[in-house]
């Protein structure tokens, strides 16, 4: 097999990033480690130089020059060589954006990706599946306030008395050409996210801990996912999100909206649940997938202010393998709502549980629970 120069890239970023300190003196078994994981399955003997009977050299070894000394300027280094593919989870259903997502993912550009969407609606889980399928390098990071340039971008640390320069994870997702999922995007600071600006360009990046410009290796992309627009939160449903900067958000070519799953797909991924946990009950999963869906149209019409998410039915589901009683399981995990909608929440079970027929209609879910809200408030 004869390599692009991408791909011829792409292998050479793998194997300094796999094999940092071994890159005159790699084994066979190496180098083919790092072949395989960029789905390749020859020789690259335009990267490599046998040196030995089952020995093998990089070519054109990196000289990184240290801005001041003792800092010693070292390649990135996945900890213990752990593989950055995802695992598959039998669980997962696609729906919604997958098909779009998988698109981008398996074309190799670079496309910078914002998701939104309500939470628990599977939104990081379709972008770990769709690398998991395609045998992607994945690396995630969760944003909060206190996440710093120091902690994406890289940082000096002491290392066996020595100052060393430490890779962060958006600079590793760069060289090994991985997508790079940046999980609730919006509750990161403005001002730190605008660190990753040029690196939202697909365009070299020149990190001065390492006087070094460092080029994205093929296949390298960006993935954000937030519950909000970077807008805020008005209704201060999502406390600790913040306003974005603008020109940050405009790097973003896309902006997909993901919504929960339709009434087929939600029971698709409960009866997969339940036949993994070994407590799979038909009648039960379906008056699951009822009960949440009338709760988020009473929601979406602005007659409650809490929701049921895809990931609440899925501890409901947990807790029912565990103890083996289906009100208990929905009380549990109803427990972390206010009084009031707690026991709108479990009264509207229970009547769908009993098979009240004017319950059980469809078309009359979303009423009844609002009669119910009324009747509290009362």
């Amino acid at each position: 097999m004869r390599y692009k120069k991408d791909q011829k890239e792409a292998i050479r970023n793998k194997i300094i990033a796999l094999y940092p300190d071994n890159l005159e003196k790699l084994s066979t078994s190496q180098v083919m480690e790092a072949v395989s994981q960029l789905g390749f399955d020859t020789i690259p003997w335009s990267v490599v130089a046998k040196t030995d009977r089952n020995t093998f050299a990089l070519k054109n070894i990196p000289n990184v020059i240290p801005i001041t000394q003792p800092v010693e300027a070292k390649s990135p280094k996945i900890a213990n060589e752990v593989s950055l593919i995802p695992q598959v989870d039998s669980n997962y259903v696609a729906f919604g954006n997958h098909k779009d997502i998988e698109s981008i993912i398996k074309s190799g550009e670079f496309y910078p990706t914002y998701i939104t969407g309500p939470t628990g609606n599977g939104k990081s889980t379709m972008v770990e599946q769709v690398c998991a399928k395609n045998k992607r390098d994945l690396i995630r990071i969760n944003l909060n306030t206190m996440s710093d340039e120091e902690q994406l971008i890289g940082s000096k640390t002491l290392e066996d008395g020595n100052v060393t320069v430490v890779e962060g994870p958006v600079l590793i997702a760069m060289r090994t050409g991985s997508v790079l999922l940046l999980d609730e995007i919006d509750a990161g600071a403005a001002n730190t996210l605008l660190c990753l600006q040029p690196i939202l360009e697909g365009k070299p990046y020149y990190f001065k801990l390492k006087n070094e410009v460092i080029t994205p290796a093929s296949g390298f992309n960006i993935i954000a996912t937030a519950n909000t627009k970077g807008k805020g939160s008005d209704d201060g449903r999502y406390i600790g999100t913040n306003v974005l900067n603008e020109a940050f958000l405009e790097r973003f070519a896309v902006t997909f909206e993901q919504e929960y799953p339709t009434r087929a797909n939600e029971l698709k991924i409960i009866n997969n649940l339940m036949e993994t946990h070994n407590c799979v009950d038909k009648e039960f999963s379906e008056l699951l997938v009822k009960w949440a869906e009338s709760i988020r149209r009473t929601f979406d019409d602005g007659g409650l202010d809490e929701t049921i998410t895809t990931r609440r039915l899925v501890h409901v589901i947990k807790a029912f393998s565990i103890f083996k009683d289906q009100a208990k399981a929905v009380e549990l995990c109803c427990n972390r709502f206010d009084e009031q909608t707690k026991e709108s929440f479990i009264d509207l079970f229970s009547k769908l549980q009993s098979g009240e027929e004017e319950v059980m209609a469809s078309d009359n879910l979303d009423e009844t629970l609002n009669e119910m809200n009324e009747e509290l408030n009362v």
